[in-house]
C-alpha cells in the first residue's frame, strides 16, 4: 500500500507537528500548514488523500476551508478536528462533506483508524470513477 498523504491544517503548530511526526512514524506522509489560506495554496500544488482540518483558525473557519476543498477536490476526504466545537458545528461539517468530526484532545489510535477508514472510502470512490 502507498503511503497515505495527510495534510494537517491547524493554527496550533505544536499540536499539528506532533500529530505529523506520530503519523510519519506509522508510515504516513504528513504535511503541516497553520492556516486555511496556506491549506488551499498547498492543494493547488499537491493533492493529499486526507485533510485533518481544525475548525477554528484565525484567517478562515474550518467550515469555509472544507467547502473550498470539496469544490476543488471532491475526492479528498476531510476529518474535522476541534477543541471548541459543538454538535452543530460537526453537523455542518458533515453536511458540507466532512468524513468525520473529532474533538481534541483526540485519541491518536482512534485518529489513525479514522484516517484509514477515510482513505478506504476515498480509494473506493476514485476506483469507481
Amino acid at each position: 500500500m502507498d503511503k497515505i498523504k495527510v495534510l494537517i491544517v491547524d493554527d496550533e503548530v505544536e499540536f499539528a507537528t506532533a500529530v505529523a511526526e506520530r503519523l510519519e512514524i506509522r508510515n504516513f506522509f504528513a504535511e503541516v500548514v497553520d492556516c486555511g489560506r496556506d491549506a488551499l495554496l498547498s492543494l493547488e500544488s499537491s493533492v493529499p488523500d486526507i485533510v485533518l482540518l481544525d475548525l477554528k483558525m484565525p484567517d478562515m473557519s474550518g467550515l469555509e476551508v472544507l467547502k473550498k476543498i470539496k469544490e476543488m477536490h471532491p475526492e479528498v476526504e476531510v476529518i474535522m478536528l476541534t477543541g471548541h466545537g459543538s454538535a452543530a458545528s460537526g453537523l455542518s461539517g458533515k453536511e458540507l462533506g466532512a468524513f468525520d468530526y473529532m474533538m481534541k484532545p483526540v485519541d491518536f489510535g482512534e485518529l489513525v483508524e479514522t484516517i484509514k477508514l477515510a482513505y478506504k472510502k476515498q480509494q473506493r470512490a476514485t476506483t469507481a470513477d
